[in-house]
């Protein structure tokens, strides 16, 4: 089988084992997390409705401009940081944290500290 078939398979593996666990609700959304090679994404996600309650990104022209590159821990604390104030402000002060396939290390772990550090609690 083709390598890249592999890989993408245990990524989808990996992904359902974690949110099999975690469930968004109104009161406490999956805060889940999507990275890629340049940027960094992160939303705020009820799973009931399917509506997401806040998001922010590399990408946002708020952060991008105080960026030199969105793909690198720095941009990774920046935009939990903008994450958690977007979260804040609308009410809400818990979230289930959703690393999708990704390891809690790196980008993933620095926007999860970044965003406690702004007041979230997971």
């Amino acid at each position: 089988m083709d390598q890249q078939k592999t890989k993408h398979r245990r990524q989808l593996r990996r992904r359902r084992h974690v949110r099999s666990h975690i469930k968004g609700t109104a009161e406490r959304p999956r805060l889940t997390v999507f990275r890629s090679s340049k940027h960094i994404y992160a939303q705020l996600i009820d799973d009931e409705t399917g509506v997401t309650l806040a998001s922010a990104s590399s990408r946002s022209k708020d952060v991008q401009g105080s960026l030199k590159y969105g793909g690198n821990i720095k941009a990774s604390q920046v935009v939990g940081k903008k994450l958690a104030e977007a979260a804040l402000a609308k009410g809400i002060k818990l979230a289930a944290f959703d690393r999708g396939h990704y390891r809690y290390h790196g980008r993933v772990k620095a926007l999860a500290d970044a965003a406690r550090e702004g007041g979230l609690k997971f």
